[in-house]
């Protein structure tokens, strides 16, 4: 007994009465169809038992597979949990959904020794955040797209932030009332493990390696303007902007003697705000009295609490869009500096 032969596009088109084009189109550029005739066309192809075009087929005779792989500087449990990289990935995902394209995730940090087969199988690659090392890089197909976030790849178009002007105007804010005991917390700055004090003994990762540098750059310029010598600030370092990993590290500053504790806090991310701000409050240091605080990167979680805190607001999804529209060959393949915003809370007013 012969199998049911499988239902194909060209089937489906003949049933429907619409082209092969318009069956293609509902499937993998539904931008080209109404909702109504798409939502119809998918609803007869669910009822008849056609599941869409074979996509390995489909990859074999136009040579495209209609994937994007966004390879992440950090592992998938990390940036999926990551509130800066999950914005910018649906960010990402918006635009491919809306022109009929699959995202494919890689991460960066634990495959380092080589790509993952699966990458070849891509259309074009959004390189998000700076590698672990650049083997992974150099054996992607040259042949195609690559976009670069948050770092410079050379040759290549880039997505970024002005990261050193964003620090300088948070900072030059929240110098306009003169603290005593300045102090930054960095984020991932030192080519050396380092989760706490950050001291002559570790050497800082070059400016192309990290947008830290960038960001300290404009903490030290504005301090430099308001008359602090800045080899004199105290800096910390965080190794992975998560709670568990920041809190030892704040603890640590915010238990120092009341003589000693910083009053002002010039952080690089909202997530090492936020948990500078929790520890505080766990202790009754009044913010933005006795410690006043600012974060980078705008996330929800800051501005839907008490006290709001003080930040620079990056589009982050407005990131991972500009990226997949380069990819897609929907607005040119430059390099793009989108603008940040200072959001004015209260933890440092």
């Amino acid at each position: 007994m012969t199998a049911p032969r499988r239902m194909t596009l060209k089937d489906l088109a003949l049933e429907l009465g619409v082209s092969t084009a318009t069956i293609s189109n509902a499937f993998n550029r539904p931008d080209q169809l109404s909702p109504l005739l798409r939502d119809r066309i998918l609803k007869e192809a669910k009822r008849l038992g056609y599941s869409g075009p074979d996509a390995k087929a489909r990859s074999l005779r136009t040579g495209r597979s209609s994937i994007v792989a966004v390879i992440l500087a950090e592992s998938l449990t990390y940036s999926l949990n990551d509130a800066v990289a999950s914005e910018f990935l649906s960010g990402v995902a918006e635009v491919l959904d809306a022109h009929g394209h699959t995202m494919l995730l890689l991460p960066g940090r634990g495959h380092a020794s080589q790509p993952p087969g699966s990458a070849n199988i891509a259309d074009g690659f959004i390189v998000y955040g700076l590698m672990p090392n650049n083997k992974l890089l150099n054996e992607l197909p040259s042949q195609r797209p690559l976009v670069s976030v948050d770092f410079d790849i050379d040759g290549c178009p880039t997505v970024h932030i002005d990261d050193r002007d964003a620090s300088y105007a948070m900072a030059m804010h929240a110098l306009k009332e003169r603290p005593a005991r300045p102090a930054i917390i960095n984020l991932r700055l030192t080519k050396e493990h380092c989760n706490g004090r950050v001291t002559k003994a570790h050497t800082m990762l070059p400016d192309s390696s990290t947008i830290s540098r960038a960001r300290l750059a404009g903490f030290h310029a504005a301090l430099s303007e308001h008359g602090f010598d800045t080899d004199t600030i105290p800096l910390w370092n965080i190794e992975e902007n998560v709670f568990d990993v920041c809190s030892p590290v704040i603890t640590e500053i915010i238990d120092l003697p009341d003589e000693q504790r910083p009053d002002l806090l010039l952080c690089m991310s909202d997530r090492i705000a936020l948990t500078a701000l929790t520890l505080a409050e766990q202790r009754g240091i009044h913010v933005p009295e006795a410690l006043r605080i600012t974060g980078f990167d705008g996330i929800a979680e800051g501005q839907y609490r008490a006290p709001r805190l003080t930040t620079v607001r990056q589009d982050s999804a407005g990131k991972g869009r500009v990226a997949a529209k380069m990819i897609l060959g929907r607005i040119p393949k430059t390099q793009q500096l989108l603008k940040t915003e200072l959001l004015l809370g209260d933890t440092c007013p």
